[in-house]
């Protein structure tokens, strides 16, 4: 029996390639994608055993990963410094030739065009791995001493800027850390650079490749009285947000991204601010391993995940898939 008329036929859109590709609503480049990049005060890449491809680079390994992140098209990389000795303030942060700050200098100084993101926190510097100066919590137990840490971190951001950041992230979840930074780096002489707020910042379980990766796992405690309960809903997350812009973010990100797409649209929709979704190192490192083991096709599916965190209102993407996800968008291209 024929169907009466007019009918319906969404399928006539979806018939041949180029008939998909006429209507597609989400499109993505390499020029959308950050590049997290580690770099370690020492000699050689290291493997990251939980993190299959990714590597804790030296300096010359550094410049030679965003030599080729530039050919693939990724015009932009966040650095994470991983400091030979840490302390109880973590002031190798903020340290004139840290890591991360001769870091940026090189790259710089080789791709001064690329857009090079400091991460601005001090998990990574201090010997407990916590994101600020420890104090007695009364309780016979520690906690993260939240205003003592504010000056801290808007060092840190200054030293970064000195250093040639084009941007700085604060991710340590300390209330007010977005306006001290702002502070101190227009105070400098630095108002020309952008803050990328690490504005919606969950207590997660996919941060563990991560914290290997940094060395950053907490001795003592862990996050959950600073960055964010998975389960507190949106209206915490729109104030986090909020708070952030009212201080000067230029930014806004959350993370994680995979298991929070529907945080990510009720940012996107309640402010106008450029938005990065953080597809961390636990989202990386389970479909790495499923590709590995054959239970998926790791192309297919890594592109689908990034259309996602697109389709939800990321404006970019900082991913340990970049270097991937360029290379088969540039070989599909071609073809």
């Amino acid at each position: 029996m024929s169907a009466p008329s007019p009918f319906q036929r969404p399928r006539r859109l979806r018939r041949t390639a180029a008939l998909r590709a006429l209507t597609r609503e989400i499109h993505l480049s390499a020029e959308q994608f950050i590049l997290p990049l580690f770099v370690h005060d020492g000699q050689g890449d290291q493997v990251i055993q939980t993190m299959p491809g990714v590597l804790r680079h030296d300096l010359a390994g550094l410049l030679n990963r965003a030599k080729e992140a530039w050919e693939l098209g990724i015009q932009s990389i966040v650095l994470f410094g991983i400091p030979a000795h840490k302390d109880a303030l973590g002031s190798g942060a903020h340290a004139e030739q840290g890591i991360v700050q001769r870091a940026i200098r090189e790259i710089k100084a080789k791709f001064p065009e690329m857009t090079v993101i400091a991460d601005t926190c001090l998990c990574e510097y201090t010997e407990h791995g916590h994101c600020g100066p420890l104090v007695p919590d009364g309780q016979g137990g520690w906690t993260v001493d939240n205003d003592a840490a504010l000056p801290l971190l808007a060092q840190t951001a200054v030293s970064q800027a000195r250093a040639g950041a084009d941007i700085v992230a604060p991710s340590a979840m300390m209330d007010g850390q977005v306006g001290a930074i702002r502070a101190a780096l227009d105070a400098a002489g630095f108002e020309h650079v952008p803050v990328m707020a690490y504005a919606v910042k969950y207590a997660s379980g996919y941060y563990g490749p991560f914290r290997e990766a940094a060395g950053s796992t907490p001795s003592v405690g862990n996050r959950a009285s600073y960055q964010m309960d998975p389960a507190g809903g949106y209206r915490e997350a729109l104030r986090e947000a909020r708070l952030d812009v009212e201080q000067g973010a230029d930014y806004l990100m959350v993370k994680p991204a995979l298991a929070y797409l529907d945080v990510l649209r009720v940012v996107r929709d309640a402010f106008n601010l450029p938005l990065v979704a953080y597809n961390v190192s636990g989202e990386y490192a389970m479909l790495k391993a499923a590709a590995a083991a054959g239970m998926l096709d790791e192309k297919r599916t890594v592109l689908e995940t990034l259309i996602a965190f697109r389709r939800a209102g990321a404006d970019a993407i900082m991913t340990y898939h970049a270097l991937d996800a360029a290379r088969w968008l540039r070989e599909d291209a071609a073809n």
